[in-house]
């Protein structure tokens, strides 16, 4: 009952920048831990960044210092600012939340994906 849609990805060039951006929404009561995630074909998905109802932000090692979360807590929004991309950060970027549903049925919820394409 918790949908979430990513938007913002596409191609763009080594050392240039993309904003993703997510939204939450459905029947839901709260939303604890909210961000990130990325995935090559035949690789495991990984962490890029999440940040949990407190604002506290925990990011990968491969986006330290070049990128940022956020997340606006009134709209059940997340966005991840990646800057100075590289053509390893290449993947489809996934939004991620999880929390409690109206019912205090805990969720975990998946956005379809979208994609990021850095190339020359």
């Amino acid at each position: 009952q918790v949908q979430l849609v990513e938007s913002g990805g596409g191609l763009v060039q080594p050392g240039g920048s993309l904003r993703l951006s997510c939204a939450a929404s459905g029947s839901f009561r709260s939303i604890n831990r909210m961000g990130w995630y990325r995935q090559v074909p035949g690789k495991q998905r990984d962490l890029v960044a999440v940040m949990d109802h407190g604002g506290n932000a925990n990011y990968a090692d491969s986006g330290k210092g070049r990128f940022a979360i956020s997340r606006d807590y009134a709209k059940n929004t997340v966005a991840l600012q990646m800057n100075s991309l590289k053509p390893e950060d290449t993947a489809v970027y996934y939004c991620n939340a999880d929390g409690y549903e109206s019912s205090w049925k805990i969720f975990n919820s998946w956005g379809q994906g979208t994609q990021v394409t850095v190339s020359s």
